[in-house]
């Protein structure tokens, strides 16, 4: 499953906390304030199970988390949550995605170096005969100035 981060992987000087993963439990995150910009025109595209495993990666995803695609391949999606994310977004996404609709949204997402990044996530239901199969997930570049409004209203949400 989801294994501890490590501080051999980590690029910087780092703070540590330990996070409780939905379905999996609590997983020890080690994080730094390094942005990884993300790049112009590139989309991160992913799919998993309708558990959140994922099943597909594009490469602009391995090359924005740090992992490798055998490293992403059947673990669990929240493997990027990093911990100024309040709990409140990923409920709301899970709730708009129970319910079969479209979410969008804003994440900061954990590297495998402990950095981050930011994206305009959109995450739609695949369904086929009627039932959920998984989902898809397409990020985008997100402006500079909504970042900065989610810098400012996140810790308040929490």
């Amino acid at each position: 499953m989801i294994k501890d981060m490590v501080p051999e992987d980590i690029v910087g000087d780092y703070k540590e906390t330990t996070l409780e993963l939905y379905g999996i439990g609590p997983r020890r995150i080690l994080y730094t304030d390094i942005e990884a910009p993300y790049p112009d025109g590139r989309l991160i595209v992913s799919r998993t199970d309708p558990e959140g495993l994922i099943t597909h990666c594009n490469k602009s995803f391995v090359d924005m988390s740090g992992y490798t695609k055998e490293e992403l391949i059947g673990v669990p999606h929240s493997i990027l949550k990093h911990p100024d994310i309040p709990p409140v977004i990923y409920k709301d996404l899970w709730e708009t995605l129970k319910k079969g609709n479209k979410w969008q949204g804003f994440i900061k997402n954990l590297r495998k170096d402990g950095g981050y990044y930011w994206v305009k996530a959109t995450v739609l239901p695949n369904v086929r005969n009627g039932e959920v199969i998984g989902y898809t997930s397409v990020r985008r570049k997100p402006s500079r100035n909504k970042i900065e409004e989610c810098i400012t209203q996140y810790p308040s949400m929490f």
